[in-house]
């Protein structure tokens, strides 16, 4: 007598301020909840019960991180979904309708038929870290804003934006403090914080983003790393056409950091400068020289965080 294993289950949830939104692929079971410790305690015994094969949210702005956590925990196989390349599978199936209770049925297609890799998430420590970063960010756009008010501001307003700019520089002078300690008092970030550091161009705030958000770093390939971050090139090609390579998609904040930093490493890391250089002679656009930096400059440190290896003036980049 032949038993057939029953079809895996995969699980979308539609995270609101204050309800989830769940539907269950295949079977089309749908139900809802609130979105505060109760609730989500209740959901995760329930899917805890239910062992889906992949559970996958979209990423609302931080909404959902309390309950991926919380799905972590409990062991259970979670992604955080691009929400553009979810709104695409809806568009390509034909779902223009935007609902919570839609948009859960679509996250639970998405899991099905895509079914995007489930990545370790990371602890408590790395997520604190990365709170910090990005309140970092937000200070530093708010400083940036500030003085440009402050540069034309009439006299009756101006003591008042100086003194915020005075106060944003403080705290930001004590939120860098701040991650300072945080990295000191781990042994590991520590670690490779000093590591990382150790590049010619590669500042306390790149090393923090890296640090906070991509612990991938050291464990993926050259080419994994690249595209995870979003500096490969992706072909445009169709036909004779033969279209110019763009960067798309990877971590934006990543990036730009990283785009930052190589520019700053064009200057003052030789191995950096000599590749730009060469790029430039060769006639290559000074924005496309120094994509081709941030990528290289990623690949050296992602070699270096496998390898535990230092920086060297002759560092030969290893692993494929």
């Amino acid at each position: 007598m032949d038993v057939t294993s029953p079809a895996p289950t995969y699980v979308g949830i539609d995270v609101a301020r204050d309800t989830l939104a769940v539907a269950l692929a295949p079977g089309g079971e749908t139900w809802a909840g609130t979105n505060d410790e109760a609730g989500r305690v209740a959901l995760v015994a329930r899917l805890r019960d239910a062992a889906p094969a992949l559970v996958v949210l979209e990423a609302t702005g931080g909404l959902e991180a309390a309950l991926v956590a919380e799905l972590a925990e409990a062991g259970l196989p979670v992604v955080v979904a691009n929400p553009r390349q979810v709104r695409d599978f809806a568009r390509a199936l034909g779902r223009l309708a935007k609902t919570d209770a839609i948009d859960a049925a679509v996250l639970a297609l998405f899991a099905e038929r895509v079914r995007p890799a489930a990545r370790p998430l990371p602890d408590a420590g790395t997520r604190a870290l990365g709170a910090l970063l990005a309140r970092r960010r937000q200070l530093v756009e708010m400083l940036a804003a500030e003085q440009q008010r402050l540069s034309r501001a009439a006299p009756e307003v101006a003591p008042g934006v100086r003194a915020h700019v005075a106060w944003l520089k403080k705290r930001l002078a004590g939120l860098d403090a701040e991650l300072r300690r945080a990295v000191e008092a781990s042994p590991a970030w520590r670690a490779r914080d000093d590591l990382l550091r150790g590049v010619p161009g590669v500042g306390p705030v790149l090393s923090l983003t890296l640090l906070a958000e991509l612990p991938e770093l050291g464990a993926l390939s050259r080419k994994q790393i690249a595209a995870l971050v979003g500096v490969a090139p992706l072909n445009r090609d169709s036909g004779t056409l033969r279209g110019r390579r763009l960067i798309w998609g990877g971590r934006a904040r990543v990036r730009t950091t990283l785009y930052l930093a190589a520019m700053c490493a064009a200057r003052f890391n030789p191995t950096i400068r000599a590749f730009y250089q060469r790029l430039r002679a060769a006639g290559k656009p000074p924005k496309v020289a120094q994509v081709a930096c941030a990528r290289k400059l990623l690949t050296i440190l992602n070699a270096m965080a496998r390898s535990h290896a230092p920086w060297q003036l002759d560092f030969q980049l290893s692993g494929r």
